[in-house]
């Protein structure tokens, strides 16, 4: 057995973290200034920032919450869920109020006030869309019609949406786009803005595609070549039309193909100025029973239009799902479908009441870039029935206790995601056990709701599903262990199922100053029923052996 030390982290206050796992030390990542990117091994992602691997423990402020004269009510908010980065808008009407003549001053007051709270920062382009809608578009643009060119249904009647077919509105949102990127490269050489959304939950509320003249006549065309090779769809003739390659289909994918053109493009301009990585999100349909189209959002990156999206729109790192469903079996399904070889998983807006704490462990499953619930800041507006009924530190405390644990190894962690060790679970109602499979010799038993002392033959499962567990393998036999509400024990498999597993080392400790402290070792009453966590944030670091 190879000899190692042992590391973990106790308690919120006193987190330090993990240092000794990732390649470069403290120091120089501290001091590199290189630009945030996304980097890609065996299917897998990682977000770099100051050139080390970077988890998202994320907060998104209300829509109207990123103004100087507000951020005071945000930043307690913050400050209590233990973010390590906020996601703030950046709203059109003000930034171009003339044509032509942009104002940087809300921009450089949210970098700002972001670097001076030491939090890095997420903007959220709110231009031509905002769930659907032109509403964050200029005044100068809302009160010339010929300016802002709406969609149109089929009986000719405007839609509460603009059209992807204006090209004049495209240059102008390409033009504006420009203008921030390149405000940013100038102004913030220490990349506290460390990724842009592009628009918000682009596509269309009451009519499936647009049926203006200039959208009639591109449905007509020929689908282009790589629309058909990324729906792996042949059709008989290579002119066909948009109806004959995708029959009932065919008005939602044009209008997906549509938008995602019209959404990369100035994506693509924006990146052509300050390559910072960019995504743009989704407001999802049900990923199990998703139902027809027009009874969610149309032309946005749907799970159903993924390709679509991504050959339309290659300038977009990321296609992000936005996710106000409790359900465990349909976060579980979003997840699945968003984390692709050729798409990172980032989860850049959930729902803020407490039950939707849990997933953040399921995202941290799926190797998730990051997490970020909405609505948090403490201008008393709440988004119920979406989010909780009202917002402060009681409603916040689940995700606080998530970022709290979680926040002093996020680079270790982040790393060991990318290199596929990191293993994490969310309890799920009715199911009160998991199991987890760790290379060849270990499966790691998660239960829920039985006692810290006793055998729990029959776990219960938690009064409320608010169980999660990580479990990230750092060497041979050594795990990285930390949970809530759960127990979590190891178990031989595979050539050694035959032998017993043995804790030849549980210890708890902290990091402070870069420098590891020993809290204490568990062992006897702490460790002969496996290894139970409750609601303080605990981090062991175990040595397993067999007998």
């Amino acid at each position: 057995m190879r000899k190692t030390t042992i590391r973990s982290l106790p308690r919120f206050a006193c987190l330090i973290g993990l240092v000794g796992l990732l390649a470069a030390p403290a120091t120089a990542r501290a001091t590199d200034h290189s630009l945030p990117r996304l980097v890609h091994k065996d299917g897998r992602h990682a977000l770099l920032v100051d050139g080390a691997p970077y988890l998202i423990l994320g907060a998104q402020v209300n829509n109207s919450s990123a103004w100087p004269g507000v951020l005071p009510q945000v930043w307690p908010a913050i400050k209590a869920i233990h973010a390590n980065t906020v996601e703030m808008p950046v709203y059109w009407e003000q930034f171009e109020p003339k044509p032509g003549a942009f104002d940087y001053s809300v921009v450089d007051a949210l970098v700002a006030h972001s670097r001076k709270n030491d939090v890095r920062l997420v903007l959220l382009w709110f231009a031509t869309w905002k769930n659907g809608s032109p509403h964050y578009m200029p005044l100068w643009m809302k009160e010339d019609p010929k300016k802002l060119a709406r969609m149109l249904r089929t009986d000719g009647r405007p839609v509460d949406s603009a059209s992807p077919f204006s090209s004049e509105m495209l240059e102008a949102d390409k033009r504006a786009f420009v203008a921030l990127m390149r405000h940013l490269k100038k102004t913030d050489p220490q990349h506290t803005v460390i990724m842009v959304q592009v628009e918000n939950e682009a596509g269309t509320w009451g009519a499936i595609r647009d049926y203006s003249p200039a959208a009639l006549k591109a449905f007509e065309r020929p689908v282009p070549p790589s629309v058909l090779a990324a729906m792996n769809k042949k059709p008989s003739s290579p002119s066909a039309g948009w109806k004959e390659a995708f029959g009932k289909d065919a008005d939602e994918y044009f209008h997906a193909w549509a938008v995602a053109r019209y959404v990369g493009e100035v994506a693509a301009a924006g990146k052509a100025e300050y390559p910072l990585p960019l995504y743009a999100n989704a407001a999802l349909r049900d990923p199990i029973s998703p139902g027809p189209a027009g009874t969610y959002e149309s032309g946005g990156p749907t799970d159903n239009v993924l390709p679509i999206w991504k050959t339309a729109a290659p300038a977009l790192d990321i296609l992000a799902p936005d996710i106000y469903m409790d359900d465990y079996a349909k976060v579980q399904k979003v997840l699945d479908l968003y984390d692709r070889p050729d798409n990172p998983l980032l989860v850049p807006e959930i729902a803020n009441a407490p039950a939707y704490a849990r997933f953040f462990f399921l995202a941290l499953g799926h190797q998730s870039l990051g997490f970020a619930p909405f609505g948090i800041d403490y201008t008393g507006f709440v988004n119920f029935p979406l989010g909780a009924t009202r917002l402060n530190e009681e409603t916040l405390a689940p995700f606080a206790m998530n970022y709290a644990l979680v926040g002093p190894m996020m680079r270790q962690l982040a790393q060991l995601s990318f290199d596929g060790k990191l293993k994490a679970v969310a309890e799920k109602k009715g199911t009160p056990a998991q199991s987890l499979e760790l290379g060849s010799s270990w499966k790691v038993n998660v239960i829920y709701g039985v006692p810290q002392f006793g055998f729990g033959d029959k776990p219960p499962g938690n009064p409320e599903p608010v169980g999660r567990a990580l479990v990230a393998e750092l060497g041979d036999n050594q795990f990285l262990v930390a949970g809530f509400h759960c127990r979590v024990d190891f178990q031989t498999s595979g050539p050694a199922s035959a032998k017993q597993r043995e804790y030849l080392r549980v210890e708890e400790g902290t990091y402070e100053s870069g420098k590891f402290k020993p809290l204490r070792i568990w062992n006897g009453d702490q460790t002969d029923w496996g290894l139970n966590f409750t609601s303080a944030a605990q981090i062991l670091r175990v040595t397993v052996g067999t007998y």
